[in-house]
């Protein structure tokens, strides 16, 4: 949807976006709340009825019966207003639970979907659903729904003389010109309020994450310079966003007890030219403080929409960019050929047709059973080419195909169980050990014990206070390196998946984890598991069927191992001097 530089409104756009589209299935609850507020509009003159009637009917003939009747019709109509207004805000809590339900699940996918998502994200993406279910149902919405009938407030108004009519339109347009004026001088200052608050808060979150190297290193100091430059921009833009609003804001005040008090003088002067009677003072006051109700609710809640809208539009981008993957037929299940054509990536972040260029017209395949080591200085690329050869990323050319279908024509939930992956930063999840293992999936003991002696760490677990049920907090909080490390080398072995990465898999082992590596990598061959070692430590190259050696993001050789050792053993190039180290370490 093309988007304009015009100053952001409240006005919830994208009527053909993925929220408006689940709001649709609550039209049946919207339109019984736009119905109930008409209704409301209609019972919320009658105080002014009423008032009309006791002065000029009841004072004037002193009947004490007519005042009882009025009154018992008016706190029965009151009655049902109350009423009305608990269906309304019931109906809107519902309204709110249900969109919640149909967004929740696609928004956790999206969020978790993006490149490069992390917690920042996904945990803003949730915030964002729940303002929109907030907003859904709360007060905000009810006051949306009450300002289509302010011309019935009007027309009320003009009944009792055309003046009045245009006074009660006057003073409605303009409150919501000071209310437009008030957000489009605070706007700008917002935006980059928001920026510079999401830059601190990601910059304390990261910082939290590596606090013992922060502690360690004397980092603190610097890094806490940091986060207040940032703070005090936020703190600073804020502020002029807040001197902005709270000028007009004062404005907006005056207007608006000027406005309720002002049309009792115009009453008073229509009454002494006898055009309005002494009750239709009273009666006229109470229709201005109601036309003007609904207006002064959304001018206080003015920055609540405005943030709704914000989340609105992002969860619309959110989940466009996400896309509605199509029903596609299943595909057999993986064996693990899986073939690398002249594929290209680009460093993480980067927009197409820009950024730095992490591998170049990359090639290699590897066959079912097959050990597959890929060596290289750092920086060369191995654990971008890692993720690539299991679809965390799409590459920029090029294709990754997995028994001749590209990654990306395989369901992220299909494919994921023939998957086994240890990334160079052990990411264990808070909880027990088996549930890690398990990958949170169903608690199978006989698979998972499988797993666990398959990578050499059953007896390791066993010694744990709980054994498999011992809790491991955030990150596996509670074990060691090596111990994280070989329970994710467990967690990729889960299942007996087909393709097998590992990305440095012996960086914090012991010489007990690296014959337990070994082991791994000899059963791994032996059921016909595909397995890709990516490691600057040549300990378990001995056993690869095939070398891959990157510099600079390019492959200098490929083959069976033997060949690329003679090649680069026969004439080694002065430019690969870290290449040709590796290799002849793993002869």
């Amino acid at each position: 949807m093309n988007r304009t530089a015009s100053p952001p409104r409240p006005a919830l756009r994208r009527r053909d976006g993925a929220v408006a589209h689940a709001l649709a299935g609550e039209s049946r609850a919207l339109a019984a709340c736009g119905l109930f507020s008409g209704v409301s509009s209609v019972l919320l003159l009658v105080p002014s009825v009423y008032s009309m009637q006791i002065y000029d009917r009841v004072l004037s003939s002193r009947h004490g019966v007519t005042l009882l009747a009025l009154t018992a019709i008016a706190l029965a109509l009151y009655g049902l207003l109350a009423a009305l207004d608990w269906a309304r805000g019931e109906l809107m809590v519902v309204a709110g639970m249900r969109l919640d339900e149909r967004l929740r699940q696609p928004v956790y996918d999206a969020a978790l979907g993006r490149p490069g998502a992390g917690a920042l994200a996904s945990n803003a993406a949730l915030a964002d659903l729940a303002t929109v279910r907030q907003f859904i149902s709360g007060p905000a919405l009810h006051a949306l729904f009450d300002l289509p009938w302010l011309p019935l407030m009007a027309a009320a108004a003009t009944l009792l003389h055309p003046w009045l009519g245009a006074y009660v339109l006057g003073a409605t347009l303009l409150l919501a010109t000071l209310t437009w004026l008030s957000e489009w001088r605070s706007a700008a200052p917002l935006g980059r309020a928001s920026i510079e608050g999401v830059l601190a808060q990601q910059g304390l979150a990261e910082t939290a994450r590596h606090a013992e190297t922060v502690r360690a290193l004397g980092m603190q100091a610097p890094l806490r310079e940091r986060w207040t430059r940032r703070h005090l921009a936020m703190l600073g833009w804020q502020a002029r966003a807040s001197q902005a609003a709270e000028t007009l804001g004062a404005g907006t005040r005056f207007a608006r007890m000027a406005l309720q008090s002002m049309v009792f003088a115009i009453g008073a002067w229509l009454t002494l030219d006898g055009e309005l009677s002494a009750g239709g003072i009273f009666a006229v006051s109470l229709i201005v403080g109601r036309a003007l109700g609904p207006v002064e609710q959304v001018l206080n809640l003015w920055r609540q929409l405005v943030q709704v809208r914000g989340a609105w539009d992002r969860l619309d981008a959110l989940l466009h960019e996400a896309g509605t993957a199509a029903p596609r037929m299943a595909l057999p299940a993986p064996q693990g050929h899986l073939t690398v054509n002249q594929v290209s990536a680009l460093a993480p972040g980067s927009l197409p047709g820009q950024g730095r260029p992490v591998l170049v017209g990359v090639s290699c395949a590897a066959m079912p059973g097959d050990i597959v080591g890929v060596i290289g200085p750092s920086g060369s690329g191995k654990s971008t080419l890692g993720r690539l050869l299991i679809g965390l990323e799409a590459p920029a050319a090029g294709q990754v195909r997995l028994d001749g279908a590209e990654l990306s024509q395989w369901p992220r939930e299909a494919l994921g169980p023939f998957i086994g992956y240890l990334p160079q930063a052990v990411d264990l999840m808070e909880g027990t050990v088996a549930e890690n293992i398990a990958r949170f999936g169903p608690i199978d003991a006989e698979k998972i014990v499988a797993a666990a002696r398959a990578a050499g760490v059953h007896d390791l677990v066993l010694k744990l206070p709980q054994g498999y049920d011992t809790p491991l907090g955030p990150d596996g909080a509670g074990l060691s390196g090596g111990q994280k490390q070989r329970v994710a080398l467990a967690r990729a072995l889960h299942g007996e998946p087909r393709l097998v990465v590992l990305d440095e898999p012996n960086a914090n082992l012991d010489a007990d984890g690296e014959a337990a590596l070994h082991t791994a990598l000899i059963g791994l061959k032996a059921r016909g598991a595909t397995v890709f070692v990516i490691t600057q430590r040549n300990g378990v190259l001995g056993l690869a069927d095939k070398l891959l050696v990157l510099q600079e993001g390019t492959a200098l050789a490929f083959g069976a191992k033997q060949e690329v050792l003679a090649r680069f053993g026969a004439a080694p190039s002065p430019q690969q001097p870290v290449a040709r180290s590796n290799a002849a370490e793993a002869a």
